[in-house]
């Protein structure tokens, strides 16, 4: 997979891709990233890639001639790149979305800045995304969270680091409780069921610890989260206990 990043700050990106697993990916051939200078598309000796807004109001606009310049050139090289632009508009990323985006061969991911971007480049973008509901001096920060969800679903990149597939919202759930020695800390001890060489129970463990977190913290979930007759009986349970205690 190739990854290509457009932004106004390229050294933002610097260290991170160097890094842990992202910098593994690339040593394997999974991914190579490229991160593009916007200003290397602007066509004044000032190198100018924003301007005030139309109508007033404070800040700067992020102009489109640049814009729509890099995606040509990189639509040029590959036309079957797809075209992100990062923005608190776009629509929510979701661990589905980011599946979707591990099959695809080829991205560009753009960097808004300042007080956004000409909305006239929602004409030459494919989709636009957002991290979550708050706002971000840029769109770096949401390019990295991008890149990373998406490198460490190709295959092999996490090797024995551990299996995407068991991951928060793969399956619909919150991930299940983890632990590592020492078995006591503090008077806090590691649950008895890891402990005793049991695979079946400790499975049967981590399936319910991840259907009571997610009952707990993100209940919304659970109404499209791939549940065998087993969980839903085992959440039946949990639901009339939690009930009873309330009344």
């Amino acid at each position: 997979m190739r990854i290509d990043i457009l932004t106004l700050f390229p050294e933002f990106f610097a260290s991170p891709l160097k890094q842990s697993i992202l910098r593994r990916a690339q040593e394997q051939g999974a991914v190579s990233f490229r991160v593009i200078d916007l200003r290397d598309f602007t066509t004044d000796r000032h190198r100018t890639a924003d301007d005030r807004p139309y109508g007033g109001g404070p800040g700067m606009v992020m102009k489109l001639e640049p814009l729509v310049a890099a995606i040509r050139a990189v639509r040029a090289e590959d036309e079957a790149v797809r075209v992100i632009l990062l923005t608190p508009a776009g629509g929510l990323l979701t661990q589905k979305k980011v599946q979707d985006l591990a099959g695809r061969g080829h991205l560009l991911l753009i960097c808004g800045h300042y007080e956004g971007v000409d909305d006239r480049l929602s004409h030459y973008v494919d989709e636009e995304l957002s991290i979550g509901d708050y706002v971000l001096t840029g769109g770096e920060p949401a390019a990295l969270v991008v890149a990373d969800a998406v490198v460490r679903l190709l295959p092999a990149v996490l090797g024995c680091e551990g299996s995407a597939a068991e991951d928060s919202f793969q399956t619909g759930l919150l991930d299940h409780p983890h632990y590592t020695r020492p078995r006591v800390f503090e008077g806090h001890a590691v649950p008895e069921v890891l402990l005793s060489g049991d695979h079946a129970a400790v499975a049967r463990w981590r399936r319910q610890e991840a259907i009571k977190r997610t009952l707990r913290r993100r209940p919304e979930l659970l109404s499209r989260a791939a549940l065998s007759p087993a969980d839903r009986e085992f959440l039946a349970r949990l639901t009339e206990i939690s009930e009873q205690q309330d009344g």
